[in-house]
């Protein structure tokens, strides 16, 4: 039961990681748009963070240290700084939006204007953060996320033809109204979205907060296996349902509102139910994960305590960044700033971010010092290497392709 319950990590992280408001958002609206031929984005994604995660976690396992701490030992200060500089804008502004994400949870639920709920759903995350255990974060979000399953049954209750879908799936093509530049643009904002800096900063920082040893490296690469996969399966599923309701009519899914319709039209009110605890668990266990990433990045890095398997008077330091950061998504968003906007801008700005954040890990994954007998083998170097080559052409091409396109317009 013991080792069961120890893949909820991994479930979390899938669900935080795939299925934010960023994949919400994302895969909803480009489902409405081309429907499943970005498919491939999506399983690229998968494997490329279940390839960084892997190691994240393998490094976490056999040093006990966190990422950044380990990243300015073995490059110096100023490289890491550099990447954390990077690495934190991404994260804290990915937390915004999924206090945003939140909030526009709750004002689906009630009808009461988003403004009015976002100092709350900041409060409560750190609230969260500050009070509840991590055992109890990672299980409580992470199972609850899973009731966003009911997208891959509204799926079926649509009685799609399944070999017009496999067909799409499998022969991708730009649909006629759409240009290739926007395709291209959406494949990045996709790619960004599944393989967000924060995951492997949470995932292998939660490694160690629950004291993982070489012994426990065939649970983490359950987690790895199971729970990222688990996550881009629910990002398809999201995507197939607005694909299947809204492309047939040339409507593009453009709120958080829209992107649960298909269920509701699929189960009715039950489903609304489901969509809605959905929602809202993956969201607020999103902006958990981003808000203990920021806090765990700053304080590995400056070599402060940290963790939630300390006191929070013995890591007062740690958790002040995560007071701060929680007050300043709640004040970035009080801009009127449209959630869904900064979305779009946040899984873009990741794509740029991916190569400081990953060829750090992957150095460190090689380096005997650190892992001894547990450096990288030569399937793990070998696409290790390709996907830094795949992440430096997506950050490059991600500004012209957003500056050409109008974000996607």
């Amino acid at each position: 039961m013991k080792k069961i319950f120890a893949v909820a990590l991994g479930i979390l992280t899938a669900i935080g990681g795939f299925v934010d408001i960023g994949d919400l958002i994302t895969n909803a609206l480009v489902g409405s748009r081309f429907g499943l031929s970005l498919v491939w984005v999506v399983v690229v994604g998968v494997v490329g963070i279940c390839v960084f995660a892997e190691m994240s976690g393998r490094v976490a396992a056999v040093s006990g240290r966190g990422t950044f701490d380990l990243i300015r030992e073995r490059l110096g200060p100023r490289v890491g700084l550099t990447n954390l500089v990077a690495s934190m804008l991404v994260t804290f502004l990915t937390l915004a939006a999924e206090i945003g994400g939140v909030a526009l949870a709750l004002e689906l639920a009630t009808s009461v204007n988003r403004f009015l709920w976002m100092p709350v759903a900041g409060a409560a995350v750190w609230l969260v953060l500050w009070w509840v255990k991590f055992a109890v974060l990672e299980n409580a979000f992470g199972l609850a996320g899973l009731s966003l399953i009911v997208f891959a049954v509204a799926v079926w209750k649509l009685g799609p033809d399944w070999g017009s879908l496999a067909e799409h799936a499998l022969n991708p093509v730009v649909p006629p109204n759409e240009s290739h530049t926007v395709y291209f643009y959406y494949a990045i904002a996709l790619f960004g979205a599944a393989m967000t800096p924060y995951e492997v900063f949470f995932f292998s920082s939660g490694g160690v907060e629950e004291k993982w040893t070489p012994k426990d490296l065939g649970t983490m690469r359950a987690n790895v296996f199971i729970g990222f996969p688990l996550g881009g399966l629910l990002s398809l599923a999201i995507a197939a349902c607005t694909s299947l309701v809204f492309l047939p009519h040339g409507i593009t899914v453009d709120t958080l509102g829209q992107t649960g319709l298909p269920v509701v039209v699929a189960v009715g009110k039950v489903g609304l139910a489901f969509v809605l605890l959905g929602f809202f668990a993956a969201t607020f266990g999103a902006a958990c994960e981003t808000g203990l990433s920021v806090g765990y990045s700053i304080a590995q890095y400056l070599g402060w305590q940290w963790g939630k398997f300390v006191e929070p008077l013995r890591a007062a330091r740690f958790h002040t960044v995560l007071l701060l950061s929680c007050i300043g998504g709640v004040a970035l968003l009080l801009t009127t700033v449209d959630p869904v906007m900064l979305t779009e801008y946040s899984v873009v700005f990741s794509a740029i971010a991916l190569p400081l954040t990953y060829f750090p890990i992957l150095v460190v994954a090689n380096d005997r010092t650190y892992m001894g007998d547990h450096v990288n083998g030569r399937l793990a170097n070998l696409l290790g290497t390709l996907y830094m080559l795949l992440v430096i052409v997506a950050s490059v091409a991600a500004i012209p392709l957003m500056v050409m396109t109008k974000a996607g317009q």
